[in-house]
């Protein structure tokens, strides 16, 4: 397949949104180290900046020549790319505030967190492209695939807001164990969930129909909504750990109780409709049809839709 020109201004925006955190975290590794220790530590990371930006360079075209279309697979990987990077200096972070739990820098650390809150959720909306993919016509399906997106990003902050306990100042330091448990328990999800959400919008082409975007929200209740609850109840009763945010906590109570309704719904619709594809091909042949009419016709009045065809857009 044969990708069309990369759409400049595409590759402009990720470009930026990339840089604009991986200097930020730059800066805060090198300020973190004194001495001559400072000069290797700013050695290193231009290094690894300069060879991220040539990897950057390539994949970010690629990245914005697809956008139009319904492939996502450039954005898996540089969405795989950017956080593998990112969270390596994370690390660094994690490890250096840890050794310096005294120094509070409240508002640097404040700051990163806030930059990683704008910036990892703004990335993934970024290489998604909502408004510019074209087979996404009509308003209800657009207006569907936006709530779907809100939801994926709701639960990247659900995850930023779990590993920023690590580096954000700490009254009480949890066990080492459960640090490092939490932090690449969250990398893990930070790097795959996306990409199963991307791979989803990939796969399902013209057709935009729940079962073939069903995978996400089955592995995000599970991994996100559920396990999310108890590592942050554990850490509020056993380890009596203050900066627990309970308003994320009754976020994964609000998202377990409206999934759980939407399987229940789609199991309904779906013993009651159990041949969905013969709605949905019906649909968008009319759809097309109606983009292609002439000026004349649009003053006919419009068909009553099926219940099918309803259910199916829901």
């Amino acid at each position: 397949m044969v990708l069309p020109p990369p759409d400049k201004r595409h590759v402009c925006l990720t470009t930026i949104v990339i840089m604009t955190s991986m200097a930020f975290m730059d800066a805060y590794l090198v300020e973190q180290n004194q001495g001559p220790r400072k000069i290797g530590v700013c050695i290193i990371v231009l290094v690894g900046d300069v060879c991220f930006l040539i990897v950057l360079r390539y994949v970010a075209v690629w990245v914005g020549a697809e956008v139009r279309t319904v492939r996502r697979g450039y954005a898996m990987i540089l969405w795989f790319l950017y956080i593998f990077v990112l969270e390596i200096k994370l690390y660094f972070v994690f490890q250096n505030c840890k050794a310096d739990r005294k120094s509070l820098e409240t508002v640097a650390r404040k700051a990163l967190t806030l930059l990683l809150s704008v910036c990892v959720p703004g990335l993934y909306l970024v290489l998604v492209a909502l408004d510019s993919m074209e087979f996404v016509r009509t308003f209800r399906r657009k207006e569907d695939m936006r709530s779907r997106l809100f939801w994926v990003a709701l639960d990247l902050l659900d995850l930023l807001d779990i590993q920023a306990n690590l580096w954000e100042p700490q009254r009480t330091g949890l066990p080492i164990w459960a640090e490092g448990l939490m932090f690449f328990y969250c990398y893990i999800l930070l790097l795959i969930l996306p990409c199963v959400s991307l791979s989803e919008i990939s796969m399902q082409g013209d057709q935009m129909s729940p079962p073939k975007m069903m995978l996400y929200p089955i592995l995000s209740l599970v991994t996100i909504n559920v396990v999310t609850i108890l590592i942050r109840g554990v850490n509020m009763v056993l380890f009596q750990d203050s900066r627990v945010s309970t308003i994320f906590v009754g976020k994964n109570v609000v998202a377990i109780a409206t999934k759980a309704s939407t399987f229940l719904e789609y199991r309904k619709q779906v013993k009651e409709f159990p041949h969905p594809q013969n709605a949905m091909a019906m649909e968008l042949q009319q759809n097309s049809v109606g983009h292609t009419q002439p000026l004349s016709n649009t003053t006919s009045l419009p068909h009553e839709p099926s219940p099918a065809q309803d259910i199916i857009d829901t």
